[in-house]
């Protein structure tokens, strides 16, 4: 039997907790745990990931059980204004900001694609180029143009700012810019598991973090396209593009924007099999994810799981708009879509 001086101080305060009458219940911060500022707690559960719907994309079939334990995670994407404030602090340089690496971009192509010229190798990002009409969806590089001087302080390219949107999540980070941003604040990017079952807000299998219908009594509740992607976009939900944070309703978990406005890395390479390898193993507790990257639409990529959507998913085009989607985005490439939001563990402590 272990003396005294083997406990704990969390296993003293539990102890103490239960002699006072306290109520302990495992996975749940205690009173006394100051929350980290911009973070909901998310509680321990088990729910189903992915969908067995018809109308759902390959890879995120079949549906699994899985058992996540508590964590903390952003209310909102991070903002333009909380990156500044690290670029500030650190110095930090984005990807985006630096010219192109072709000895690390070509082992990402397939073998023997020529190099591109000098001008094309400059720092820049891709931008959304709509169309003047309509045109064939299969082939995405009629919207999207790289723009040489493109970063998240100039979304559009030269000449463009976010001075005046500096409550809009930030975009044009990659996976190691939000990575960087993450241990820089104290925490880390959640997991694919964590952000589908906090996207959820508590409900069970279904289709939206809301519900079944995708807009109850009429009521946009994400930010999303309307109208014939790419080239004819309504706008009725109030947003042409990407939205301010907390535009539209949390979720049940208090939540803001898990759906649409931007896609969210998330920590986990991307496996497009990966639901099925964990379905075949049972009851999956806190997955931690592939150990490589495999992605049979772009076999010589590196990919970590986006998940959510957009302000650019459309009905007809990209259904990405619910918990259960996930896709692989180039793990080294900033897009003016896709953002992230940081999530905390238990023990990890205030900040």
């Amino acid at each position: 039997m272990k003396n005294s001086s083997d406990r704990s101080p969390r296993f003293i305060r539990t102890v103490l907790m239960v002699a006072l009458g306290i109520a302990v219940a495992a996975g749940i911060p205690s009173a006394a745990d100051t929350p980290p500022a911009g973070m909901v707690w998310i509680p321990a559960g088990e729910f189903t990931m992915g969908t067995d719907e018809e109308q759902a994309y390959p890879s995120e079939r079949p549906a699994h059980r899985v058992k996540v334990g508590g964590f903390w995670m952003d209310e909102t994407e991070v903002t333009n204004r909380q990156f500044l404030a690290f670029v500030r602090a650190t110095g930090y340089v984005t990807v985006a900001e630096r010219p192109v690496d072709w000895e690390q971009l070509k082992a990402q192509l397939p073998p023997g694609t020529p190099k591109p010229p000098e001008e094309k190798l400059q720092a820049g990002s891709i931008v959304f180029n709509p169309p003047s009409g309509a045109v064939p969806l299969s082939n995405p590089e009629i919207w999207w143009k790289w723009t040489v001087g493109a970063n998240w302080k100039r979304p559009e390219g030269p000449g463009s700012t976010v001075d005046d949107r500096l409550d809009y999540p930030v975009v044009h980070v990659s996976w190691e810019d939000a990575e960087a941003y993450a241990k820089w604040a104290g925490k880390r990017l959640p997991t694919e598991a964590e952000w589908e079952y906090a996207a959820r807000g508590g409900l069970e299998s279904k289709r939206y973090a809301w519900g079944d219908e995708l807009k109850p009594g009429g009521k946009y509740l994400a930010n999303t396209w309307q109208g014939r992607f790419p080239d004819q976009n309504s706008a009725n939900d109030g947003y042409p593009a990407i939205a301010p944070v907390k535009s539209f309703p949390p979720n049940g978990y208090k939540l803001y924007d898990m759906i649409g406005n931007v896609w969210e890395w998330c920590e986990d390479w991307y496996r497009a099999d990966q639901h099925a390898t964990l379905a075949s193993t049972g009851l999956c507790e806190n997955p931690p994810g592939p150990k490589e990257s495999w992605d049979p639409e772009s076999p010589y990529s590196k990919r970590r799981v986006t998940k959510g959507g957009s302000y650019l998913c459309a009905e007809n085009y990209c259904l990405n708009y619910r918990p259960s989607a996930r896709r692989g985005t180039d793990w080294d490439t900033g897009l003016p879509h896709v953002g992230f939001r940081c999530a905390k563990s238990a023990d990890a402590g205030a900040k």
